[in-house]
């Protein structure tokens, strides 16, 4: 009876240790199949970067409960994210309703290098020369790590800088 308790007692040992190397294993090719698509969404300049939160230079940070994104492609740029912060000058029509940081481009230049910590430091500067326009963003840089987690921060001409922490997804052609 004693033998039939230790065999019983090494059986379900072995199952649990073999059930916990699979599932081991399927995470790890999952981490895998995850970093892959990350970098070729990085490497064809084809994907979108969603904001969950903003982190504006003065105050707390603010979750997002909208979609807020910033559109990357070969040949444009698309930003509809929020603005919290300081402005420095007003805009020129007082009656629009647009704030935020809302612009789409086909001008810019994308600087893309991989950072030591694994991942990709981009860097995008829109080449509006307007400075009459208030919402002009100078620069824009896209950290994102190897699973697909990022951070944007946005550089303006008359406003603070703000901050926005997010993750990388795949864009869907239409």
């Amino acid at each position: 009876m004693k033998t039939l308790v230790k065999l019983l007692l090494a059986s379900a040992i072995i199952f649990c240790a073999l059930n916990i190397a699979a599932a081991q294993t399927t995470k790890q090719q999952k981490q895998a199949a995850k970093e892959a698509a990350v970098k070729k969404m990085i490497d064809s300049v084809h994907y979108v970067f969603k904001a969950d939160y903003a982190l504006p230079m003065r105050g707390g940070q603010k979750n997002l409960t909208s979609d807020y994104d910033l559109v990357v492609k070969k040949d444009t740029i698309t930003a509809f994210l929020p603005y919290f912060g300081r402005a420095y000058t007003a805009p020129n029509d007082i009656y629009t309703n647009e704030g935020g940081i809302k612009f789409k481009t086909a001008d810019f230049s994308y600087d893309s290098k991989p950072s030591k910590k694994g991942g990709w430091e981009i860097t995008i500067k829109p080449k509006d020369t307007n400075i009459s326009n208030w919402r002009s963003v100078q620069q824009m840089y896209l950290s994102i790590s190897a699973n697909g987690y990022a951070t944007l921060r946005v550089t303006s001409t008359n406003r603070d800088p703000i901050s926005f922490n997010g993750y990388i997804d795949s864009l869907k052609s239409k």
